[in-house]
């Protein structure tokens, strides 16, 4: 079977209630639509796998803040990198310091305890606290700035 991909344009900021409303319609009425794709920090569109563009169209009518079909199609290629999660190998061993990028204790400089590399976690103890306390965050929630034996920064 030969699909389509078609790129949508919606309000700005309500592509998951264009992407909610199909999804709704599509489990009254089945059609032709294959699959929604709304890429993390697009606004004001997405894109739908069909196999023509009037199915397409049909299943549109009536979706609140859809603004359309684009008038060309997209090729796989173009949106590719847009689906496919690109896991990176995170370099943080304990005793690093390292800064805290996100969350409640952002911009702190904490001293790695643990790191837990199946659940992409790691255990810090804040540098400028009175009383070492254990928090646990992500580990893309920190950069390291220093290593152990190591006096330079790294980024």
């Amino acid at each position: 079977m030969e699909t389509h991909i078609f790129g949508l344009r919606t309000a700005a900021n309500r592509e998951d209630q264009v992407v909610d409303y199909l999804i709704s319609k599509l489990k009254k009425t089945p059609k032709s639509v294959l699959a929604i794709i709304r890429p993390h920090g697009m606004r004001g569109y997405i894109f739908i796998e069909v196999t023509s563009r009037e199915d397409a169209e049909a299943m549109l009518q009536g979706v609140p803040y859809a603004r359309g079909l684009l008038p060309a199609e997209i090729p796989y290629q173009e949106i590719e990198h847009m689906l496919e999660q690109v896991k990176v190998e995170m370099n943080i061993h304990k005793s690093d310091i390292v800064e805290i990028i996100s969350g409640p204790f952002k911009r702190e400089n904490a001293k790695v305890m643990r790191v837990n590399k199946q659940k992409e976690e790691i255990v810090v103890e804040l540098l400028e606290s009175a009383v070492p306390i254990p928090i646990t965050v992500k580990m893309d929630a920190v950069k390291v700035i220093r290593r152990e034996g190591s006096s330079e920064n790294e980024e």
